[in-house]
């Protein structure tokens, strides 16, 4: 009895959120447990109930355990990565991806396959990620503004449930007639950059909304430095064609796009500009400061991970 007791003396927070893609994740819950339970897991299991209530649990009761397993979106995500940042002692994250487009999944190498995932998050490597924060606030891969950042969380979860990616592309086609610039003072690594943008994006992402590429050709996960791209107003419809081009031929072109890499960014604003984290509403800001937390968070990955180039 008492090596029984020993054996199971590793403990797995498990929160899921039920919403997520389309709930499928219900289907699959008794062989996920059952795969926590074969690694010799005492397991909790806490589906989400309201926007931030993953947040509340890591942050309240983490440190209570030796791993923190969740499954959803990357809004899920984002929300127990917020809440970890508020230990001091971390436990390490495994991630079981059932949201709509998944970027950091892709990231890592984490299979879309639930069953797979659960498999890395007991069996896989351990991966220190680069953490930002934008303010007071945390994101685990991308900080963006400007045309089409609300795309994510404005398009309905029904929506997102029938049609995938595609919702995220036509929610967005949709705006282009009413593409807003700000005016912006952007400071990094001693230099200052003033003009006018009508998008930007501060990430550690090899995919972002489901595309591989946008954030560069060559994307390292824990260097502790962003991939950092902002887009200028452009002048005519060819402009703005020329810029998406460029975008997704991962070539950008400076001209039209300032891109470099930086660990802290300060930027400000004459007006309120809002922000999407993770693919959620971040809030509104004239000032604001983003900085790469260095290795915060271990998440775990598959071992069989490739070379990102």
């Amino acid at each position: 009895m008492n090596g029984m007791m020993n054996k199971m003396n590793k403990r797995v927070l498990f929160i899921y959120n039920p919403h997520a893609g389309k709930g499928n994740i219900k289907s699959k819950l008794s062989d996920i447990l059952e795969i926590f339970s074969n690694a010799d897991y005492e397991i909790t299991v806490q589906p989400t109930k309201y926007k931030r209530h993953a947040k509340e649990l890591v942050s309240e009761k983490g440190t209570e355990y030796d791993l923190i397993v969740c499954s959803g979106g990357d809004g899920t995500l984002n929300e127990v990565t917020d809440g970890l940042m508020l230990l001091e002692n971390r436990p390490h994250v495994g991630y079981i991806p059932t949201g709509t487009t998944n970027d950091f999944a892709s990231g890592l190498n984490i299979s879309k396959n639930m069953i797979k995932a659960a498999h890395t998050t007991v069996e896989g490597e351990d991966f220190p990620y680069d953490i930002g924060s934008l303010n007071d606030d945390f994101f685990t891969y991308s900080a963006a503004f400007g045309a089409f950042t609300d795309v994510s969380y404005g398009t309905p979860q029904a929506t997102k449930n029938v049609l995938g990616r595609l919702a995220y592309i036509l929610e967005g086609v949709k705006r282009i007639p009413s593409i807003k610039s700000y005016h912006l003072v952007v400071e990094h690594d001693g230099e200052t950059i003033e003009d006018d943008f009508i998008f930007g994006m501060i990430t550690n992402s090899t995919s972002i909304g489901g595309f591989k590429g946008l954030s560069g050709k060559k994307v390292i996960l824990d260097d502790g430095l962003f991939e950092v791209a902002l887009i200028k107003m452009p002048q005519n419809p060819l402009d703005l064609q020329l810029i998406i081009s460029s975008l997704v031929l991962r070539d950008p072109n400076a001209k039209y796009i300032y891109s470099f890499h930086s660990n802290e960014i300060k930027i400000t604003s004459k007006e309120d500009l809002p922000w999407a984290l993770d693919g959620e509403f971040g809030g509104e800001f004239k000032e604001m400061t983003i900085r790469n937390h260095k290795q915060a968070v271990t998440f775990r990955r598959d071992k069989k991970v490739p070379t990102i180039k």
